[in-house]
């Protein structure tokens, strides 16, 4: 049995049929890739945000439910060097404005509540916002990367049969070609858009679980500072 690669086989390399393809078709298998790249990149950035978040908001729960002072474990945060984030961020800004009001004596409990409940939704707001940049990304990278891809095979297949023209007799062996390179550009679009669309659904599906979870965490809180706000004020 023959171990020689001939020429022929080396034609139908992908390599071959990429630095072949006509221009158009590499700009899209191009652009792609630098899609692809993207994503991916987006995909273990946010990731690793997520896995973060997850891992400060246990961590900062089983500190908050130990019985501590709320006061010490204010100062704490605030004596750290980096910025709070989940739910840490949550408490921060809603035991700031309500020590910060309940210094007012003109202010009553509901108006008390009703401002640290603010505070605590900004919060919780730009949380959700920092959780979820570049998911914008990911999902149009997956919803238009086929579509894209699909481009480069149309033009590709046009462009195939565009050089048969001038040619008196057409075989399969001539078209071939052209055709199996047009469609790389439909595999590299899918190649591009399957992991940014799983990856897509996959982070929104956690950033809600976080939003859920940052919603308990701020009903539980808002409990406690009732109980706080009630209470009687020192002069």
């Amino acid at each position: 049995m023959p171990t020689d690669v001939t020429p022929s086989v080396l034609d139908s390399s992908f390599i071959h049929m990429l630095t072949n393809a006509s221009f158009v078709v590499q700009l899209v298998l191009a652009t792609l890739l630098s899609a692809s790249v993207v994503s991916w990149a987006v995909i273990f950035r946010k990731r690793r945000a997520i896995s973060l978040t997850r891992t400060a908001a246990e961590s900062f729960e089983t500190a908050f439910w130990s019985g501590g002072e709320l006061s010490a474990l204010y100062q704490g945060i605030e004596g750290r060097a980096l910025p709070a984030t989940g739910v840490e961020s949550i408490f921060e800004f809603g035991f700031r404005e309500f020590n910060r009001l309940r210094k007012q004596t003109a202010i009553d409990a509901p108006q008390l509540m009703e401002g640290a409940r603010r505070a605590m939704k900004v919060a919780q707001l730009r949380e959700i916002d920092r959780l979820e940049n570049g998911l914008e990304m990911l999902a149009t990278i997956g919803s238009i990367s086929p579509y894209v891809g699909l481009f480069g095979t149309v033009w590709g297949i046009m462009h195939a049969f565009r050089g048969l023209a001038n040619v008196q007799q057409a075989t399969l062996q001539m078209v071939a070609p052209g055709i199996a390179e047009a469609l790389i550009a439909t595999a590299i679009g899918l190649f591009a858009a399957i992991p940014a669309v799983v990856a897509y659904n996959r982070f929104s599906d956690q950033v809600s679980r976080l939003e859920l979870r940052f919603d308990t965490f701020m009903e539980e809180f808002s409990t406690i500072l009732q109980r706080h706000a009630a209470a009687p004020r020192s002069p």
